[in-house]
């Protein structure tokens, strides 16, 4: 099993996004820790201004996990990535995004790697 921490605090709509899609873009069983930031001034201090932050068990962050293809970067990296549920996500967006047009999906190149479309 996976064991993930997220550094969030309450009210959060972008800690929110990042577990919505993690939930859907995660292969196999993971934990997820959430950590309130607000309680610990030190922790305010390291991730007041980035979060949602995301970290593994080796201590890896991602910073801006609820942008669709930095989460699924982020999972390929790891060996977690849901491949079919990640193409079924590349071709719609989330939350209103493409409304917005603030959202565009991956394309993945011979490398392997992922790179916005």
């Amino acid at each position: 099993m996976n064991r993930l921490t997220l550094y969030t605090t309450l009210g959060c709509h972008l800690c929110e996004r990042l577990e919505t899609l993690l939930a859907r873009l995660h292969h196999g069983e993971y934990r997820l820790e959430k950590v309130e930031i607000s309680e610990d001034e030190a922790l305010m201090e390291r991730y007041g201004v980035r979060i949602p932050v995301l970290v593994d068990e080796a201590g890896d962050e991602l910073d801006m996990g609820f942008e669709p293809s930095r989460l699924a970067a982020w999972l390929a990296d790891r060996h977690c990535l849901d491949e079919t549920a990640w193409r079924c996500q590349s071709g719609k967006m989330v939350s209103g995004e493409e409304e917005r047009g603030e959202w565009k999906p991956s394309v993945q190149r011979s490398t392997g790697r992922r790179y916005l479309g």
